[in-house]
């Protein structure tokens, strides 16, 4: 990087490396930086690994959550304030935090930057993104000391001042960021029945993870009629995932003695049901144990989990926008129209090809991932399939398998995480080259289905 003339040229050389392989990198770089910082004796009482801390840096860049050792007991303060350092960096944003430092140096940001800034906030142009930046920075500190404040009132009493603090902070940005990490060996269990803590942390998640477009047009519009089209399939899509998750969490588990079962009273059931209904939206904090859930509850999270959030936010997976325009594409098809329609707008094939192709690169590597590790993971098939799909989802949720996995899961499991946060396409425009076919060839017919 140079700064020139008020300029501020990063030698991208465009031919050479395109914007998202430059955030692939940068992203890459900061979870190593995160592991040798992690590793040191400063950061943690002496039992964790390398392979510890490069687990734990790329799980809070990412905003994951998964863990191979307990946060709270196995690193120091210093080493829980890298960890949440991480988890910002990673929420928010390598470039947006880039933009923002030079922003108010006064330094104009270059083309190169604006591609790669494009990229990390998952826009298709290059209009307004200094305002989207504001709105994200703004946004994410006003709700984490909201979220921090709301969260003394618990901690506090319980903890004291110095420690209840650190805890709500700490939760409080974990939350936001969609990162899924705590400071307790058990989440949040402790705290099933705290309407406080249930509704704070859940709504932390789910205002970031509608993304920060979404954020940002509600503040200028707030008349349905007057969002975009893109806000609105947001809203609307959120609103029945939510809805659904949180019926079907409770018919499925309401006798389970291990979940909703063991608790005592209705309403405790129900807010229990709508932790665990929004969490698998890439929260990744849990208020009951996983591992003691239905089988048929468990495959509809491993759902949730490849779903995700928005565009543009702190979530990962394939993003409630792909799921309603795959379900538009096929309902067109039966009907016989070749351009998508909702909301008084239509969608052509290019939006079309791009959520397939997202999609099938997803599933792919899931799909690969779950049989490389199946090679040496001799536990159960269901669970090592959850963990994948939370780690590809950066989610965060675990039904104890993570803490198994020998030395090939854990790199796995890291690709997998790396690879939901900067999201399939990303990674293959990095390794694409646009190149014009010199031969044309007829077309052909293929018989399908």
């Amino acid at each position: 990087m140079a700064a020139r003339k008020g300029g501020f040229s990063l030698s991208l050389s465009s031919r050479r490396f395109s914007p998202p392989a430059v955030l692939a990198g940068i992203y890459a770089l900061f979870i190593l930086l995160g592991a040798i910082v992690l590793r040191l004796p400063v950061s943690n009482f002496g039992d964790v690994s390398f392979s510890d801390a490069l687990f734990t840096a790329a799980s809070a860049v990412t905003v994951t959550g998964l863990i191979v050792v307990d946060t709270g007991s196995a690193f120091t303060i210093f080493g829980q304030v890298v960890i949440t350092v991480l988890i910002q960096i990673g929420g928010l944003g390598l470039m947006t935090f880039a933009a923002l430092l030079l922003s108010m140096l006064g330094v104009t940001i270059g083309m190169p930057q604006k591609l790669v800034l494009r990229d990390e906030l998952g826009q298709t142009s290059l209009g307004e993104l200094g305002a989207l930046v504001r709105v994200v920075v703004l946004v994410a500190l006003a709700a984490e000391g909201l979220a921090t404040a709301v969260l003394m009132t618990v901690f506090v009493p319980e903890f004291g001042w110095a420690q209840g603090f650190w805890q709500a902070l700490f939760h409080a940005i974990s939350a936001f960021n969609n990162a899924g990490f705590s400071l307790f060996p058990d989440s949040l269990m402790r705290y099933v029945d705290d309407p406080v803590v249930n509704l704070t942390i859940t709504l932390s998640f789910i205002v970031s993870g509608l993304g920060f477009v979404v954020l940002a047009d509600l503040y200028r519009n707030r008349r349905w009629d007057k969002l975009t089209l893109h806000s609105k399939l947001m809203l609307s899509g959120s609103l029945c995932l939510v809805v659904f998750a949180w019926i079907m969490v409770a018919l499925l588990e309401w006798s389970n003695p291990g979940t909703l079962g063991g608790l005592d009273g209705a309403g405790t059931r129900l807010l229990a049901s709508w932790f665990q209904a929004v969490t698998p939206r890439t929260a990744g904090f849990n208020t009951l144990d996983y591992a003691g859930m239905e089988d048929s509850t468990t495959i509809m999270t491993i759902a949730l989990m490849l779903v995700g959030g928005g565009p543009s936010s702190t979530a990962g997976g394939i993003k409630v926008t792909t799921l309603i325009v795959l379900i538009l594409a096929t309902l067109a098809f039966f009907r016989r129209q070749e351009r998508l329609h909702i909301f008084g707008r239509s969608l052509g094939i290019s939006e079309i090809m791009k959520v397939l192709a997202l999609t099938a690169l997803s599933l792919f590597w899931v799909v690969i991932a779950w049989f490389v590790m199946s090679i040496t993971y001799r536990g159960d098939m269901l669970d090592l399939l959850f963990e994948i799909c939370s780690a590809f989802g950066t989610v965060g949720l675990s039904r104890g398998a993570t803490g198994e996995l020998d030395a090939l899961g854990r790199m796995v499991i890291i690709l997998t995480m790396f690879l939901g946060r900067l999201g399939p396409l990303t990674l293959a425009f990095s390794l694409a080259t646009q190149t014009k076919p010199r031969v044309q060839y007829p077309e052909g017919r293929v018989f399908l289905g």
